[in-house]
């Protein structure tokens, strides 16, 4: 299966709100489904950095968006679990997404300190993960990542919850949290 049958990048990259000038970071890009959405929306004068720790994913998604003609793009070899590890500057963009990356990460708090790091004051992490196992088309039942689970690790690093996302997909649920500086 696909996973555009599960969630659709242009109408989660709508719901997060994602404009013109936007400075964006997607976290765990693998194949750039969402970085090309996040590209389009950003603009000209907007940045997509697509974060990737698998190299062979940044070259494909590297040839992706120069096929593509986004020049928007910065693809780096990164690892979002490490503090520092994406290599993006302290409070160096609007918004983070954490799209399907969760199930299969050990260090989930890490992820959400490093999206901390990265963002803006006021800046939004936008988490979408799988909400069921759907008999093998996601994740293993063990592996999940439920709304509230992610909701906890993200407080736990300093963000506040603001809000569910309005539609990530039949098989994903969004939440949008805030980055906390009070």
């Amino acid at each position: 299966m696909i996973m555009s049958e599960f969630s659709d990048p242009k109408k989660v990259v709508k719901e997060a709100s994602v404009t013109e000038g936007m400075q964006v970071a997607d976290f765990g890009a693998g194949s750039g489904m969402y970085t090309l959405a996040l590209a389009e929306a950003a603009g000209d004068t907007g940045k997509v950095y697509a974060v990737e720790v698998q190299k062979d994913l940044v070259a494909t998604l590297s040839l992706k968006a120069r096929e593509s003609r986004k020049g928007n793009v910065e693809v780096v070899w990164g690892d979002i679990e490490r503090e520092g590890g994406t290599k993006l500057r302290n409070a160096s963009v609007d918004l983070v997404l954490v799209a399907n990356v969760l199930f299969q990460a050990p260090d989930r708090a890490g992820i959400a300190r490093e999206a901390w790091r990265v963002l803006k004051n006021g800046g939004k992490a936008i988490v979408i993960d799988w909400s069921g196992s759907f008999g093998g088309a996601g994740p293993t039942v063990r592996q999940l990542v439920r709304a509230d689970e992610a909701r906890r690790i993200f407080e736990g690093e300093r963000f506040r919850y603001e809000k569910p996302l309005f539609d990530a997909g039949a098989h994903h649920y969004g939440i949008v949290m805030k980055k906390n500086t009070g």
